[in-house]
């Protein structure tokens, strides 16, 4: 596993993506930076850190053998490495905000931005890019924003939690190759924020409703109860979930 550090670039997964198009780059290659010029969440969101604060990196991984129609699957194993990660250092309440901000204790602690490559209609690769906020303390103007330190008042090593995210990352990666999907989908839906409590959304043209979230389609739309037992499948653009 090759690991580049970098003390400030515009965003680790433009950097890593320019760099695998032009170059053959090794399986799980990293790059993380110390401070991120152009941040880039999900939805063309920015991504604020404190320099030398966070972890900030992304993962080159190979996926020519994982099938175009299960890429959401990439979302399902990252997530579920991050939550695994931070259960080994007691992270208490763990959650996944659909798709895929992890949260502890109804505050995010980590944004997670896939970007697949796609060839002749067949998955090549994934840059997956993590912002997890570790020793951060103040957020300015996002009140749903925390950090591992505030929740657990201990200071972490960025480099320890990196190497324990690349190893949960392989774990879950080998799960998904060997085709084995419910697997890795019971075990997301387990952790998915709000499953099955009374939650208000706002849809793509500003109307607000209320549902149900009962879990996920394979392709990784979320599914919602309405009224009259409806299920209905929304996809990223389609619906937000509101606190």
């Amino acid at each position: 596993m090759r690991i580049i550090k970098l003390n400030a670039i515009d965003s680790t997964n433009t950097y890593l993506k320019q760099l695998s198009s032009k170059n053959n780059v090794e399986d799980y290659t990293v790059v993380t930076a110390n401070y991120q010029t152009k941040g880039r969440g999900q939805m063309g969101a920015t991504w604020d850190s404190e320099k030398a604060k966070n972890l900030m990196c992304s993962v080159f991984k190979e996926c020519s053998n994982i099938s175009l129609k299960n890429q959401f699957y990439i979302s399902m194993v990252t997530s579920l490495a991050i939550v695994k990660t931070l259960q080994n250092f007691s992270v208490p309440k763990l959650r996944v905000k659909w798709p895929n901000d992890i949260l502890s204790d109804n505050k995010k602690v980590c944004g997670i931005l896939i970007e697949n490559v796609i060839k002749n209609k067949k998955l090549e690769a994934s840059i997956i890019g993590i912002g997890l906020n570790v020793n951060q303390t103040g957020f300015k103007h996002l009140s749903n924003a925390s950090s591992l330190k505030i929740i657990t008042g201990t200071v972490f090593n960025t480099d320890e939690l990196l190497l324990l995210i690349i190893r949960n990352l392989k774990y879950y990666f080998t799960i998904l190759e060997t085709g084995d999907l419910k697997i890795l989908k019971n075990e997301y839906e387990n952790f998915l924020f709000r499953k099955n409590n009374p939650s208000t959304f706002k849809d793509g043209k500003g109307l607000m409703f209320s549902g149900f979230i009962k879990g996920i389609s394979n392709s990784g739309k979320l599914r919602v109860t309405l009224e009259d037992d409806i299920i209905k499948e929304f996809d990223l653009k389609e619906i937000q979930l509101l606190y």
